[in-house]
């Protein structure tokens, strides 16, 4: 899990392989940033990558906030079923252009998915979704809050 999740009140689904995967790919960027380093050349391979995530709550709602940069909207999914929100898309790749040479590519490119378990309160029936400007919010309306009763035994 990473930081953004840890203290939430959803869990994301966990893929230990992918977790490996980006602890490689964010060791491997650290390592070739130098300050003497120029414009060496580099592979760029299509990769799965994760967007990042802000998840917040209120009184009323609970907020999810997903960067997609360079990502069309309709190029985003975002579906509920059997208690967990899925999000999905693409971010597609600049197609190459003659006489245009890429120095470095760092940026990951290709599908991403994010899977919450919606929390207790949270009324899958009252989500709805918007995105503006690379950020998509999911908005997850409270539902009736269950309170406790007693059951007299008869």
């Amino acid at each position: 899990m990473n930081a953004h999740t840890r203290y939430s009140p959803f869990r994301s689904v966990w893929d230990p392989i992918q977790e490996l995967e980006d602890v490689e790919n964010r060791m491997a960027r650290f390592l070739r940033r130098s300050p003497l380093a120029g414009f060496e050349k580099e592979t760029a391979a299509l990769t799965d990558w994760s967007p990042s995530v802000d998840i917040t709550e209120d009184e009323k709602e609970f907020l999810i906030k997903v960067e997609l940069p360079e990502v069309k909207k309709e190029d985003v999914e975002v579906s509920v079923e059997n208690g967990a929100l899925q999000i999905a898309g693409e971010r597609k790749m600049e197609k190459e252009e003659k006489g245009k040479k890429y120095h470095r590519v760092e940026r990951a490119y290709g599908s991403f998915s994010r899977s919450f378990t919606l929390p207790d309160g949270a009324d899958p029936s009252k989500i709805n979704a918007e995105y503006k400007e690379g950020i998509l919010n999911v908005h997850i309306a409270k539902g009736e809050k269950s309170t406790a009763k007693a059951i007299e035994v008869k």
